[in-house]
């Protein structure tokens, strides 16, 4: 059974065996402490009953009239708890949060060769809204998929509808 709980400033020290991936993307400890403190809510660690960290999702709130969204800036799982479901429990505390704070949409980022997170995100019910062109710093020729799922106050679902060009990183 996982426990979801809040992040807190001692889980910096446990982000080691959650984020050894070569997918994961890794910060640095200020960049963590700023999301923490701004946005504690979308900070959230799920722990298994030995207390090890499992999972965490980072996240925060942005954007003005239709376009305030919650956004997903990081998801990772250790490996030994994938396929647990776990990401998706995630997803989804994220997501209510972002419906009591009257979010239109969750938005995230994933590489567009990451088929497998990809395809859960897909599942959970996100579409490929955009591509954004070398998103990522460390590898110039990935690319990352904007990704998103209208919540309750998007009525029309007006977040999702594609764009059918691609952006550049520097115009999210």
């Amino acid at each position: 059974m996982t426990n979801l709980r809040p992040f807190t400033c001692d889980d910096l020290f446990k982000l080691n065996e959650v984020n050894l991936d070569p997918l994961t993307e890794t910060y640095g400890l200020t960049f963590y402490l700023h999301y923490l403190v701004k946005w504690p809510d979308y900070f959230i660690a799920g722990d298994h009953p030995s207390g090890d960290m499992m999972a965490y999702i980072m996240g925060k709130i942005e954007g003005e009239g239709e376009n305030f969204h919650g956004h997903v800036t990081a998801l990772s799982v250790a490996s030994i708890f994938r396929r647990t479901n776990l990401a998706a429990k995630l997803m989804t505390e994220l997501e209510n949060i972002s419906e009591k704070n009257k979010a239109y949409f969750v938005d995230l980022f994933v590489r567009q060769s990451n088929d497998v997170a990809k395809r859960m995100y897909e599942q959970l019910g996100y579409i490929a809204y955009r591509r954004v062109l070398d998103y990522y710093s460390g590898d110039p020729d990935e690319d990352a998929l904007d990704m998103r799922k209208a919540l309750s106050r998007d009525v029309q679902k007006a977040s999702m509808k594609p764009l059918l060009h691609p952006v550049r990183a520097c115009d999210v």
